[in-house]
């Protein structure tokens, strides 16, 4: 579903993401790990179009992202750790914008607004300005407005930031959901725990460069992933 295949990105002399290979298969949640400055962010803007590369090749269900950037970004979704929405806009007016774009249909669109407002709880609020809403809410109508057009690939920079622990067990299940149907998850955290029951496969990058990578059982073996994780990070430095 996503390869990336030799990723490397400077800022000036500063290499910010250092031959970066990843592949993550349909059905899988990928979890990527690593400290502040670490290339997680830069990874995941390459992946969805947003910052171009030096090196390497990123492939969409075996689209190139350089040179077929739309096929790609019509499968896809991408969630920012900190959405930035249009505040001027209401809640629904939002929704439907980014409907307009990926060519939802009218009905499609109706019930799955109906469905994920009710699920996060916001659906009286999509009346109101975006610019009144709480972090909290408008971390969920970026995931209403990611989920819209049913991507087969979605990828989050610290997706449970902000979210209250019922949002993040929706959230979750609905992970799950998208890859029972044979999509794929690729994101970022801090929340160890959170990954070490969630994800499929776990990448762990330190300074640019990926330290370790795969099943998750494999990479933590009889520790916890906050131990291998400090311990990597001990050792690589």
């Amino acid at each position: 579903m996503l390869t990336i295949e030799g990723l490397t990105k400077r800022y000036g002399t500063k290499t910010a993401v250092d031959h970066l290979s990843l592949h993550i298969k349909p059905g899988e949640i990928y979890g990527f790990i690593g400290h502040n400055g670490a290339g997680k962010t830069t990874t995941i803007k390459s992946c969805c179009g947003i910052l171009n590369f030096d090196e390497g090749e990123i492939l969409v269900k075996g689209m190139s992202m350089k040179k077929q950037p739309l096929d790609c970004k019509k499968i896809m979704a991408y969630i920012p750790d900190n959405p930035d929405l249009y505040e001027f806009m209401r809640g629904i007016g939002y929704l439907n914008f980014i409907a307009d774009i990926y060519g939802v249909g009218q009905e499609e669109r109706k019930e799955r607004i109906r469905r994920y407002g009710q699920m996060f709880e916001i659906a009286d609020d999509l009346g109101e300005l975006i610019s009144a809403y709480s972090h909290g809410m408008k971390q969920k109508l970026a995931l209403m407005s990611a989920l819209i057009h049913e991507p087969q690939l979605l990828i989050m920079d610290e997706p449970f930031v902000g979210l209250d622990p019922k949002a993040t067990h929706q959230v979750k299940t609905l992970m799950r959901d998208i890859c029972s149907q044979g999509g794929a998850i690729f994101f970022s955290t801090h929340v160890l725990e959170v990954a070490e029951k969630l994800c499929d496969e776990i990448a762990i990058i330190k300074q640019g460069k990926l330290i370790k990578s795969g099943p998750t059982d494999e990479v933590i073996g009889d520790e916890s992933l906050e131990t291998v994780f400090l311990e990597l990070e001990g050792d690589h430095v």
